[in-house]
């Protein structure tokens, strides 16, 4: 019966109408992706009035097309400019970037156009696997669960950072910091807020992350001057970033662990509710980065700390999904407002939306697939062009990109404060760049905090403070457990085994 419904959703892909719906959401969330500080969360947003006239397969269509190119679209401002065009990229910046500044733009494109194209197609497939058993599986992560996998991805930050421990250490706690900004969510009392209402929400990701990837870098190449890339011929430098995309391709079927592994990430954590993108390109760029052989060179031009995060970026999608369209509960910012237009349209999510809205949810699930592919290629084909942007003056790109940047925050939400935070951040940023510490430990924490702080305060409350005791009497959270310790181990582990390759030799 899912085949059935699947091939049909396929040949309606055929139909002139739907596919016009299809390429306007990928065109869309290309556009949205690629201008740091809006997004597919922006895009979805301004289109929810849009699908309200359309029949809600057509609806679908045109959503689909718009989550599944965003993700490629981040990617290249990433990569070209170290400006993240959405969340989940920042993580493709720390090696992407490098490799745009040695003359090499064109592989890492490569790389990242087919990482994220394969990565949609392997997250989709996993979830039509997923689909007979998702009710089970969703039903098996409790608030133990959320905080061990948490837990383990701090771990993973922990022990990442390579000759910056006690730096990586202090950006971590400060990110802690920025997380637990606000009310308490159980106790209801303000921290940290220094009497300004505006802080007793929280402070909001979009604005944090603008400010302290895209602002802070526009600082840096602004006190710096130049262009983007590093100087050099024009001619035959340009020519090797521009043959460069076809290694970038080979590259990624060459990785194809670091792609599967990167894929498996994305789908797992995309289908935790709250977590999200960015906790999966970060948790899948600190594994890779923690098992490679190579993994001095992550964060100087590594290409395979592209392919980890991209393909994971765009594996979530296919996660996110499952507790989005079973029970109603998003998988990330997305599909929150994914789960707006779908009750527009009268679908209500919960375990017999595939018996009354089959057509719909696998609709849906073609139109990530098509465009996740369709926005890799036409990213492909525009490189020739996008690597030209390494080239353009930094004083004709700080001001278009801070403009941009600025917009998109107030466009989010239509608050001045929010402007304010990402121009604060992208300065704290800056002093980060200058005197050396890592922003991604900070990131991950801030990304991270929220979800600990609340499902430990609900294990504890679960428990009647016996909240180890409760923990080992669950299987999953025993398997997280052994995930963390092996994680804090794996540097000794490391070490005892390079002190015995040197002694053999």
């Amino acid at each position: 019966m899912g085949l059935d419904a699947l091939l049909e959703a396929f040949l309606a892909v055929l139909n002139g109408g739907s596919f016009l719906y299809l390429m306007t959401g990928v065109l869309l969330g290309l556009t949205f992706g690629v201008i740091p500080g809006l997004g597919g969360t922006t895009a979805l947003a301004l289109l929810i009035p849009v699908t309200y006239t359309l029949n809600p397969l057509n609806a679908m269509y045109l959503a689909g097309g718009v989550m599944g190119a965003t993700s490629f679209g981040g990617s290249i401002s990433a990569i070209l400019l170290n400006t993240p065009g959405t969340a989940p990229n920042a993580a493709t910046t720390f090696d992407g970037y490098p490799l745009a500044r040695q003359g090499k733009a064109g592989l890492a494109i490569g790389a990242a156009a087919t990482a994220s194209a394969l990565g949609g197609l392997i997250g989709l497939f996993t979830l039509l696997l997923f689909i007979p058993v998702a009710r089970e599986v969703v039903l098996s992560f409790g608030s133990s669960e959320f905080f061990l996998l948490t837990v383990l991805g701090l771990a993973a930050i922990a022990v990442s950072v390579k000759g910056k421990l006690l730096r990586g250490l202090i950006a971590a706690c400060i990110g802690l910091l920025i997380a637990f900004t606000g009310a308490n969510q159980f106790t209801g009392d303000t921290r940290f807020t220094g009497g300004i209402d505006y802080l007793w929400d929280g402070i909001p990701l979009v604005p944090a992350l603008t400010g302290l990837f895209a602002i802070s870098q526009m600082i840096e190449l602004a006190l710096k001057g130049g262009s983007v890339a590093e100087e050099g011929g024009t001619g035959e430098a340009l020519k090797m970033k521009i043959t460069g995309v076809g290694a970038g391709i080979l590259s990624v079927f060459r990785h194809w662990t670091v792609l599967l592994r990167g894929s498996i990430i994305g789908t797992v954590i995309g289908a935790v509710p709250g977590l999200g993108g960015t906790v999966a390109a970060f948790l899948s760029y600190s594994s890779t980065a923690q098992t490679a052989k190579d993994r001095d060179t992550f964060g100087t031009g590594n290409i395979k700390g592209v392919i980890a995060p991209e393909s994971a970026n765009n594996a979530k999608d296919g996660g996110s999904l499952i507790p989005t369209v079973a029970f109603g509960i998003p998988g990330s910012a997305e599909t929150a407002i994914f789960l707006a237009i779908l009750v527009l349209h009268g679908m209500e999510p919960g375990p017999t939306i595939l018996l009354q809205h089959e057509k719909e949810v696998y609709g849906l699930i073609v139109a990530l697939t098509v465009s996740a592919v369709a926005a890799s290629v036409i990213g492909l084909l525009l490189s020739r062009v996008l690597v030209l942007i390494t080239r353009i003056d930094v004083n004709i790109v700080v001001p278009v990109v801070v403009l941009l940047s600025l917009t998109g925050v107030y466009v989010l939400e239509g608050r001045m404060a929010d402007v304010l935070l990402a121009v604060a951040m992208g300065i704290f940023g800056y002093l980060m760049i200058r005197f050396d510490y890592p922003r991604l430990t900070l990131v991950i924490a801030f990304v991270l905090g929220e979800t600990a702080e609340r499902s430990f305060h609900q294990v504890r409350l679960i428990s009647d403070g016996e909240v180890f005791g409760y923990m080992v009497g669950r299987p999953i959270s025993i398997i997280l457990m052994v995930a963390i310790v092996i994680t804090f181990l794996l540097p000794t582990m490391r070490s005892v085994l390079g002190r015995r390759e040197r002694m053999r030799g």
